[in-house]
C-alpha cells in the first residue's frame, strides 16, 4: 500500500477498491498498476477528477465493436466523474498513424478529417455522454510549433528507441522505406499528453509504443507522467483477424437490428466470453455467473449468444428493437422462414439471367467470384430453393425472393 492510500479514511478506501475494480476489469495490461491507484486515491481526497485521454485518428468513420471496446472504458470513468479529453488528430490525421502498417499510410486532407470526425461524434453519443467530453482538435498547439520547437522535441528521444517498433523493425527488416515524416507521429502524440497535461491515456494494446511516448515527453517536459490503460483488440466474426471493416469481419453500431443481432449469433463459440466482457453494459457479477455456467455445461452456447446478440441491440437500439431483432432470427432462422420485410428491387434487366450475373446484379454480392463460392458453399436460395448449379439461368419472375446466407434477402418486382 501506498503512502497515499494508506491516507484514505474507510469510506473512501471503500470508493478506490470499488472503481479500481471496474477500471481493471478486461484491460490488457496497465502500466503501472500502482501509479494508477495513487491517481484514484488523490482525486478521492482532492476531489479532483482525473484528466482520461482518448486520442482518435479519423481515417476511417465507421464505428463497430472492436472501438467501443475503449469507449466503454471511457464512459466507466466518465460515470465515476472524471473528465473525458477526447482528442481528435487533425494533425496528426494527415500524416496517419503506421501502427501495425507495412507501407506508409495515405495523409488525410482537412475535409477529409472534419467529415470522419463529425461521424465519429455522431456515434460515440451512442456510448459517452458527448455534452461532457472536452473535446480537443491537435492541430491547436501542434500548428503553432515552428521548426526549432520541433527539433527540440525531436531530441528528447533517440532514433534505437523509435525503432524499437515493431513495424518499424519490420519494414526494416524486409526493405520497405521509412518515411521521416512518420517517426514524429509518436512524437506528435506523445506532446498531445504533455500538452493536456493527462492522468491517463487509453487504447488498444496496439497504441502501446504511442501512449508510453505520453509518458516519456510528459517526464521530459517536467510533467506528472500519465498511467498507459491498454484494452485488449477484439477479433472480428472471423475469430481470427482483429474487427475490421476491411476484412469484412466486424458488427458496426449504426448497423440495423436485425443485422446486428444475426451478425452476433456467428460468433466463434470460444469468443463469447470475450465480447460479453468487452463489449457489454452486463454487470460483472452476470458476466461471471455466464462464464461459469458455459464452463460447467448447464447453459447452451446458442442462449449464451442469443443473450449476446439481444444485449448487443439493446444497447444501441433499445429494448423493443432488441426483442424485434430476436423474434425476427427465431421466425426466420431457427425455424427456417422467410422474414415478412423484404427490401424490394424494381427489376429492368432480361426476362433471363444467369445466377451469377444476378446476384452481382442486385449487389448481393461483390463479386462473381466471390458469388461462385456462395453457391459451392450452399449458401444462396431462390424461393427457399437452395442453388448449386452455378451455370443456372433464372427467369424472372414477379416477387422472386433471393437469399444470400442468412441474413440477406431481396424481392424482385417488374
Amino acid at each position: 500500500m501506498s503512502k497515499l492510500v494508506g491516507q484514505l479514511t474507510a469510506e473512501q478506501l471503500t470508493e478506490l477498491k470499488r472503481q479500481m475494480a471496474i477500471y481493471s476489469q478486461g484491460v490488457q495490461e496497465i502500466i503501472p498498476m500502482e501509479e494508477l491507484e495513487d491517481k484514484v486515491a488523490k482525486s478521492i481526497i482532492e476531489n479532483r477528477p482525473l484528466k482520461i485521454k482518448l486520442g482518435l485518428d479519423p481515417s476511417a468513420p465507421d464505428v463497430h465493436l472492436g472501438h467501443t471496446v475503449v469507449l466503454n472504458k471511457i464512459r466507466q470513468f466518465q460515470d465515476n466523474g472524471h473528465t473525458i479529453q477526447l482528442i481528435i488528430g487533425d494533425f496528426t490525421g494527415k500524416i496517419g498513424d503506421p501502427t501495425g502498417k507495412s507501407v506508409a499510410r495515405k495523409q488525410l486532407t482537412d475535409e477529409e478529417v472534419k467529415h470522419n470526425a463529425k461521424t465519429y461524434f455522431e456515434q460515440f453519443g451512442k456510448i459517452v455522454d458527448m455534452d461532457k467530453v472536452e473535446l480537443h482538435y491537435n492541430s491547436t498547439w501542434l500548428s503553432k510549433l515552428n521548426f526549432e520547437d520541433v527539433i527540440q522535441l525531436a531530441g528528447k528521444i533517440t532514433v534505437a528507441r523509435l525503432l524499437e517498433r515493431d513495424d518499424f523493425e519490420e519494414r526494416i527488416a524486409f526493405g520497405k522505406p521509412i518515411s521521416l515524416h512518420e517517426f514524429f507521429y509518436p512524437l506528435m502524440q506523445g506532446y498531445d499528453s504533455v500538452e493536456l497535461e493527462c492522468d491517463i491515456e487509453l487504447g488498444g494494446t496496439d497504441q502501446h509504443f504511442n501512449i508510453l511516448m505520453g509518458r516519456h515527453f510528459q517526464e521530459k517536459f517536467g510533467k506528472d507522467k500519465q498511467v498507459a490503460m491498454l484494452m485488449p483488440l477484439l477479433e472480428g466474426l472471423d475469430g481470427v483477424e482483429k474487427m475490421s471493416k476491411s476484412k469484412k469481419n466486424y458488427i458496426g453500431i449504426d448497423e440495423s437490428p436485425q443485422e446486428m443481432y444475426g451478425k452476433a449469433m456467428s460468433i466463434p463459440d470460444e469468443l463469447m466470453n470475450k465480447y460479453f466482457e468487452l463489449v457489454t453494459d452486463l454487470p460483472s457479477d452476470q458476466i461471471q455467473k455466464i462464464k461459469e455456467e458455459l464452463k460447467a455445461g448447464t447453459l447452451h452456447p446458442r442462449d449464451a449468444k442469443m443473450l449476446l446478440g439481444k444485449t448487443i441491440v439493446r444497447m444501441y437500439h433499445g429494448e423493443e428493437a432488441a426483442e424485434q431483432a430476436e423474434q425476427h432470427f427465431i421466425s426466420v432462422f431457427r425455424q427456417g422462414l422467410i422474414p415478412d420485410e423484404i427490401p424490394v428491387v424494381q427489376w429492368e434487366g432480361k426476362d433471363e439471367i444467369n445466377v451469377i450475373d444476378l446476384l452481382v446484379d442486385l449487389n448481393m454480392l461483390h463479386s462473381k467470384s466471390e458469388a461462385r463460392r456462395m453457391i459451392d458453399n450452399r449458401g444462396v436460395r431462390i424461393n427457399g430453393e437452395k442453388i448449386e448449379d452455378p451455370q443456372l439461368q433464372i427467369s424472372i419472375v414477379n416477387d422472386l425472393i433471393i437469399q444470400v446466407g442468412k441474413r440477406k434477402f431481396i424481392k424482385i418486382k417488374i
